[in-house]
């Protein structure tokens, strides 16, 4: 069986797939689910729930991923000692490379340089600038 080719996005598709089965939990499918009979209201909070699981989820993960080379109390000081501008860097690039193809294509781009020019170098001397860095963000 040959499958339907769509441009849909795949959260399109999920999300598609999430309106049946929230039409099967509840009594009509013509509101959005949440404490107020405002579906606005319920709609912030939905944002504001989503985006605080994605942050909580994203925090635990660095921090796991970085008690792997430092201890759990050095890890916790590079998650949380992050600055305004490294953040702000973040966001925008994630930003960029969620929003279009090209813009996915330059931020995986500058990735796969990133880490060319990094294996260029000796591999302990990149390490050593990479443990001199975290270090500088966990103490500030």
């Amino acid at each position: 069986m040959a499958r339907k080719i769509t441009n849909k996005a795949p959260t399109d598709r999920s999300a598609k797939a999430f309106r049946k089965a929230a039409d099967k939990v509840t009594k009509s499918g013509n509101e959005i689910a949440g404490p107020s009979p405002n579906p606005s209201t319920n709609l912030i909070i939905h944002d504001i729930a989503l985006r605080s699981m994605g942050r909580f989820v994203r925090l635990t993960l660095e921090k796991g991923l970085l008690s792997r080379r430092y201890d759990r109390t050095q890890a916790k000081a590079i998650v949380e000692n992050r600055s305004l501008i490294h953040t702000l860097a973040a966001y925008g690039v994630t930003k960029l490379a969620t929003r279009s193809l090209p813009g996915a294509a330059i931020v995986g781009g500058g990735l796969i340089a990133k880490t060319l020019y990094d294996r260029s170098k000796s591999r302990r001397s990149a390490q050593r600038a990479g443990d001199k860095a975290l270090a500088e963000q966990a103490e500030e």
